[in-house]
């Protein structure tokens, strides 16, 4: 084969797998919103945010206003919890233990989630190396049958080198 037709054969190659591996992820991904609940829905979107920069820095924010607005005493109308904050330590809390299960109920899905998919690859790598195994197979088969080809070729070519001789 020319280069460019290796070529043209690996990108329809990767193209092959990219289609299959895309047929694959939409159907996991029609499982999963087919087998997801509402309240599952709103944990994996708690845990994304609970998970973000975007919450770290808006959660920074809040509480350095907190304790800037409570330890400064500006005045008494805005200085409502005053150090050690313990408005503070009770609103962290009952944040850590409302947002701790509800990210580890959706980590849970996850690697559920996951566990699929490893399964799915592990179908496909195996089918993949019955496939590699078969065309071993043939490829010995081919390769004796090439043996005893030649092997019979060498054998005529005597017989006809003799007969030559002999005339």
């Amino acid at each position: 084969m020319d280069e460019k037709k290796i070529r043209d054969y690996g990108e329809r190659l990767s193209n092959l797998v990219s289609d299959y591996e895309e047929h694959i992820q939409s159907t996991i991904e029609k499982e999963y919103d087919r087998q997801t609940t509402k309240a599952d829905k709103i944990a994996d979107k708690v845990a994304k945010f609970g998970g973000s920069w975007t919450f770290i820095v808006i959660f920074s924010v809040f509480l350095a206003t907190w304790i800037v607005v409570n330890a400064l005493q500006l005045t008494k109308l805005i200085h409502f919890d005053e150090p050690p904050f313990i408005l503070l330590n009770l609103i962290l809390s009952f944040i850590a233990a409302f947002q701790a299960p509800i990210i580890m109920m959706s980590q849970n899905r996850q690697a559920k989630r996951d566990k699929q998919e490893s399964i799915i690859d592990f179908s496909i790598n195996y089918k993949a190396e019955q496939e590699i195994d078969d065309m071993q197979g043939h490829l010995h088969r081919l390769e004796a049958d090439f043996s005893d080809f030649r092997t019979e070729i060498r054998n005529e070519l005597t017989e006809i080198k003799n007969l030559l001789k002999s005339k």
